[in-house]
């Protein structure tokens, strides 16, 4: 027997989620369901969606961007927002979250069928969510769906600016990374030249992540260049 595709519908209104229900029933897919960003994120972990129908206003601490982009650090899964907003500046902000298609309310059946069926076949990746939910580096482990960081299995808290940036060094731990690619990719475009901006959360990080700071190991430097995250950190002398 073929396994059921499951979706993931993510709303705050109880009437829109029976709604989708009762619409993407017709591709004989499994309708799961959250209504805020949070227990959206669990979701696209642990039941690994073929597709994500997302609302950008939610309830919780998060809305459907941010839900969006901490589901795209860890998978490709199609996310088509479904929103009652037409406002130009949401729509920019879902595609800058990871969307892959805009859809207003209130959806049109059909058309909604066939955006969908759009989606998935642009997708390059037919199995939806990526299976890297965890990055290892010597002690350091970096759970990506819960933002959580573990030194010698001891939990150590990051702002979200500092989970962003050891994970950016982490999925690209053994290159260097140019100072403009980390600005770029963890505080946006216009903060490109904003260097010592860098190191100061760099120098924070070493503090909480390195046994000694004062001699790094795990986040390295290239003066001039930028910064790397040593794919296998060495031992201190003696240890």
């Amino acid at each position: 027997m073929t396994k059921k595709q499951n979706l993931l519908v993510v709303d705050q209104d109880p009437k829109h989620i029976t709604l989708m229900r009762q619409i993407l029933s017709e591709t004989g897919c499994r309708v799961i369901a959250a209504r805020n960003g949070e227990a959206a994120v669990d979701l696209a972990a642990t039941e690994q969606p073929e597709l994500v129908f997302m609302e950008i206003n939610l309830e919780g601490e998060i809305d459907g961007c941010v839900a969006a982009r901490r589901i795209r650090d860890f998978s490709d899964v199609p996310i088509i927002f479904v929103c009652a907003s037409d406002k130009p500046e949401d729509i920019l902000w879902a595609f800058e979250a990871g969307a892959d298609d805009y859809v207003t309310k209130p959806v049109h059946s059909q058309i909604l069928l066939a955006r969908m069926r759009a989606v998935q076949k642009r997708s390059s990746n037919s199995n939806g969510i990526s299976r890297i939910t965890e990055i290892i580096c010597g002690t350091l482990k970096i759970n990506i769906p819960g933002r959580q960081v573990t030194v010698d299995d001891d939990d150590v808290y990051l702002s979200e600016t500092e989970f962003n940036l050891i994970l950016e060094l982490a999925r690209n731990q053994g290159r260097v990374l140019m100072h403009e690619h980390l600005l770029s990719t963890v505080w946006g475009q216009k903060y490109s030249t904003e260097i010592d901006y860098l190191r100061s959360y760099v120098h924070i990080l070493r503090r909480k992540l390195e046994k000694d700071p004062q001699h790094p190991r795990l986040i390295l430097s290239k003066p001039g260049v930028g910064y790397m995250l040593a794919a296998e950190p060495a031992s201190r002398p003696g240890a």
